[in-house]
């Protein structure tokens, strides 16, 4: 299938701010790296400039009035520019100082006074107040008819300048840089989750999944138990997976399960099935715990139910019902070494399902799975229960789902929030078709609750509704 452009409601925005947030490291790097980028070119590039300044007044040599005065100033103040600016006076400075004269000299006046400023600049401070002390000692020397009919004096003496009179716009805008790099490495982390072609929500999965959804599973969080140590109670994090019939779940978790196993049961009904293959596309999707989730809400209706772990290589369902290994009571054994399946089957009176585990991953998997389409177990299987779930591996882990699919009745796909790729789910999908399989639909499992969502089933905005 094709992609269309996304749209607005296929974007969980709480997924999205969860995104930013699980990469904040990301972007704090990013802020850390133009910073530290900023400061480095400062330094390399950034040449200081040290200004030393006096400021002088101009008088008319007989004269007493202020107006002749700051006439002549304003007159003159290009002559002392210069002047001050001239090589003889360089020269003559140079030749005072003893050392070459690495700067510049300029002379502005002060509007509406008599005032002048006379500032050197130069890469030393030193030299900068060597220079002006310099030029005003020889600068009579250098052009004395010049200032014949005026007189400079000096109203603020030179000092040494303390501190680079010039800036670099990376030095005063680096955190502002550095903002920007977070921006942008924020927009980055905002783009590729935009451009994931995930399931993001269930408006998306209804979309662009092709086939229908039998239940949206809310995420829900290992609560722990409360133990009671003397008369102090403490809270231990479960490690007990999430079944339905755990006290630890909540209402909306196992009620989800429930009703996402109804809707299975009644499609496998409808086509008189009895073989579930649950699977999914990638690991970590929680296929497991949706097998074992649906065997129990079917167990819950009197129905006699065979839970299969048919994961050679990373078998969980032992895990999930905290079942301890007995020896010679895998399913390898049966395939292995001929164990007559109901010697390795263990019955859980708790639950009221039959159970087959594989307690570790097999030697050889492959050659046992070829071996799996000789032995008929299926078929006994189908003769002495009402429903078989199977738990494999993952489709795209190894070829161990595709033989499973070819004994199975149906095959139902777990799909988890922002994990898998569409375009491979999908084409899971025409390979179960293409084998002439049944295909049951998806489970959407671990969706988050939508932020500002309308009330539905659960409180979770659409997930209860099936795709037409």
């Amino acid at each position: 299938m094709n992609r269309e452009l996304f749209r607005l409601d296929e974007i969980s925005w709480r997924g999205l701010c969860m995104d930013l947030l699980r990469n904040a490291w990301m972007i704090l790097m990013a802020a850390a790296a133009v910073w530290f980028a900023a400061t480095g070119l400062y330094n390399i590039t950034y040449e200081p400039a040290y200004t030393a300044s006096a400021t002088l007044v101009v008088t008319v040599r007989g004269e007493s009035s202020a107006y002749s005065s700051l006439s002549v100033a304003s007159s003159m103040a290009d002559v002392f520019g210069q002047v001050f600016q001239s090589e003889a006076l360089r020269n003559r400075i140079i030749e005072d100082v003893g050392e070459e004269i690495q700067g510049t000299i300029t002379c502005a006046p002060i509007e509406e006074t008599n005032l002048l400023v006379l500032s050197t600049t130069c890469p030393d401070p030193r030299q900068a107040y060597l220079f002006i002390n310099s030029a005003l000692q020889h600068y009579e020397e250098v052009a004395g008819d010049v200032f014949a009919n005026a007189s400079l004096q000096i109203v603020q003496e030179p000092e040494v300048p303390s501190e680079p009179s010039n800036s670099s716009w990376l030095l005063t805008r680096r955190t502002l840089l550095a903002l920007g790099g977070a921006f942008a490495m924020a927009c980055l982390i905002c783009l590729f989750y935009v451009l994931r072609f995930t399931v993001k929500n269930a408006v998306c999965a209804s979309r662009q999944l092709d086939g229908r959804i039998r239940g949206t599973i809310p995420f829900e969080r290992k609560s722990g138990a409360l133990l009671q140590e003397g008369s102090i109670w403490k809270q231990e994090k479960s490690k007990q997976a999430l079944l339905l019939t755990s006290p630890l779940v909540s209402m909306d978790f196992a009620e989800a399960q429930r009703r996402a196993e109804a809707r299975t049961e009644a499609h496998m009904r409808r086509k008189g099935q009895q073989v579930l293959l649950v699977t999914s596309v990638t690991e970590n999707e929680g296929k497991s715990t949706i097998a074992a989730n649906i065997a129990l809400a079917m167990a819950e209706k009197h129905k006699k139910v065979l839970v299969v772990d048919g994961d050679l290589r990373q078998p969980s369902q032992y895990k999930i019902f905290e079942r301890r290994e007995r020896r010679g009571s895998s399913l390898e054994n049966v395939l292995k070494d001929g164990t007559d399946w109901h010697d390795v089957v263990m019955y859980n009176e708790k639950d009221s399902i039959s159970q087959i585990f594989q307690f570790r991953a097999a030697s050889d998997p492959s050659r046992l799975m070829n071996r799996l389409a000789e032995t008929g177990l299926v078929e006994e299987w189908k003769q002495e229960f009402d429903y078989i779930v199977i738990d494999c591996s993952p489709t795209a882990v190894s070829t161990d789902a595709e033989i499973w699919i070819a004994l199975a009745d149906t095959v139902l796909l777990v799909v988890r929030e922002d994990w898998a790729d569409v375009r491979v789910i999908n084409d899971t999908v025409d390979m179960i078709w293409q084998s002439g399989k049944d295909f049951a639909g998806f489970v959407l499992n671990a969706f988050h609750r939508e932020w500002a969502a309308g009330s539905s089933e659960y409180g979770y905005g659409g997930y209860g509704q099936e795709k037409g």
